[in-house]
């Protein structure tokens, strides 16, 4: 799986775990609800920066949302 494979499966993952919308996400770490979606899916590839802003807002660190397993 490629890496922004992992972060969407593991951004997914955290997000629904704390019962998040996109949106609320969105609004937590500073970004477009579009681009959380985006992130989800693939489409787009995060910067370093962004990765700690979701990581943060979540409560991980962006190791978290990085790693595959």
């Amino acid at each position: 799986m490629s890496i922004r494979g992992v972060l969407a499966r593991n951004l997914k993952k955290a997000r629904a775990a704390k019962g998040w919308s996109q949106e609320e996400l969105a609004h937590r770490a500073g970004i477009d609800r579009t681009y959380v979606s985006s992130l989800e899916r693939c489409r787009y590839s995060a910067t370093i920066d962004v990765v700690d802003q979701v990581a943060k807002a979540l409560g991980l660190s962006a190791a978290d949302l990085l790693k595959a397993g």
